[in-house]
Parts: structure tokens; sequence; C-alpha cells
């Protein structure tokens, strides 16, 4: 597997709005600039329970599999985000703590109080706060790294 090959196939899957690749162990995942219609309830729905190869390349995918990498062996897990500036890093740190707060969700809740994904997403500008500038490629490019971790109970909640 060479880079020509990687990039053929990357621009070929973003021709045809698929802004996710697979490479060897790695997702791989192309900033379109725009929204697309792929993080919707029902399509997280399309990945509870499904192994990486029994559903197409996605976000949820991965984060399904550090799920179930927890579930099983009852070990922590890891997923490393990584890319250049407007890469599209927080984004998708977004979508995995969206996909865990909606499988984990017990449904229950007070009315008017804000769901858990709600709680852990509004997080997120507070810490931007500190280390973001403009960029030539991004108006909000986050200086540093961040590290968030997420506590289940031996239920997975």
């Amino acid at each position: 597997l060479g880079d020509a090959c990687v990039l053929w196939n990357s621009v070929v899957r973003y021709i045809n709005q698929l802004i996710y690749t697979y490479s060897g162990l790695f997702c791989i995942a192309i900033n379109p600039y725009k929204r697309f219609p792929i993080y919707t309830l029902r399509t997280m729905e399309m990945y509870v329970g499904k192994r990486r190869n029994e559903v197409p390349p996605h976000i949820f995918a991965i984060a399904e599999g550090a799920y179930q990498g927890m579930m099983n062996s009852g070990i922590n897990q890891s997923i490393l985000i990584t890319g250049e500036s407007g890469a599209g890093k927080t984004e998708n740190t977004k979508k995995v703590i969206s996909y865990f707060a909606t499988i984990c969700s017990s449904g229950k809740r007070k009315e008017g109080e804000a769901s858990l994904e709600d709680k852990i997403v509004q997080t997120n500008p507070v810490l931007e706060a500190w280390g973001n500038a403009k960029t030539v490629r991004n108006d909000n490019s986050s200086r540093f790294g961040k590290f968030i971790r997420i506590h289940f109970n031996a239920s997975g909640k």
C-alpha cells in the first residue's frame, strides 16, 4: 500500500461524498468543509454492535470499536484523532463524544434538562477559549492538544 494508492482512493471516495476510508488500522477522514447528513441518529444506530468490517468506514465505527473493546475486555481504550490545522479534529472529536453520549444515555432526564451529549459538548468552547487563534486555514484553530477522558460504569453507561 503506497502513498499514491491511498491518495487515489481518498480522492475517489471524496468525489462520491464518502469522506471516511480505512488504510490498515487507520480511519482517514477528509474534511469536506461543508455539512454532510452522515451524523444522524439513524446513522449512529447502523454502527451499534457492528464490527468495523460490517459497516462503511465512519468515525462512528471507530467509536463503536473502542466501546466494544472496553465492554468485552474491561480494559481502557483510546482513540487518537490527529491531523493538521483545519483537518476536522475538533469536529470528529465531537462526533465521537456524541456517539458515546447517545448510545450510553439512559434516555431518562428531567424536562428542560440538557442531554448528556449537550453537557459534554458544551464544555469544549471553554477548553478552546484558552488556546485558539486565527490561521490561514481556520478561523478558530486550536494551539494545543486535548486529552478527553470519559468514564463508563461496568454496564457501559
